[in-house]
């Protein structure tokens, strides 16, 4: 018996699985790398001065590719937010890749909430990291917005 070939949506929706899956693995890489760059320190935030210049620069090193990979990933989540949205699926269709796609967001952001809470102190402002939060939050919230749907906020009351 023969399965019914694959639908253009079905396609999509593998190839962001796939997509994620990969992106879920260098997220995970750079954490553990991140950690054991900070695994010197016995609180967090830590004082830079608990640490040697060897820690400090191995710490940086991971914290600036982390910080990179941060970025990345919130516009390449940013791209596929809009191009899911101007996509011509049914609106469940739709719910199934904004779901999926949250779900990598959610996971994501417990790795980059590490740029916050396993600082140095003192740490210097950062506005790119900052603008770059400010970015992740909204497209988490639209994609959650576009789980939930419309319907779903009125109920709210």
């Amino acid at each position: 018996m023969d399965s019914p070939a694959p639908t253009v949506f079905d396609k999509a929706r593998l190839g962001l699985w796939t997509s994620l899956e990969k992106h879920l693995a260098t997220v995970y890489a750079a954490e553990a790398a991140f950690r054991k760059a900070v695994a010197f320190a016995d609180t967090v935030p830590f004082a830079a001065s608990s640490a040697t210049a060897e820690q400090l620069a191995d710490y940086s090193r991971e914290r600036q590719t982390l910080r990179d990979l941060f970025t990345d990933e919130t516009t390449q989540l940013d791209t596929l937010t809009k191009a899911i949205r101007t996509k011509n699926y049914s609106e469940a269709e739709k719910k199934q890749l904004y779901l999926l796609l949250l779900g990598y967001i959610d996971i994501a952001a417990s790795v980059f909430e590490l740029l916050d809470s396993h600082a140095s102190t003192p740490q210097a402002k950062d506005d790119e990291l900052a603008e770059t939060q400010v970015r992740f939050e909204r497209v988490r919230r639209f994609a959650r917005l576009n789980v939930k749907g419309i319907s779903g906020l009125l109920t709210l009351s």
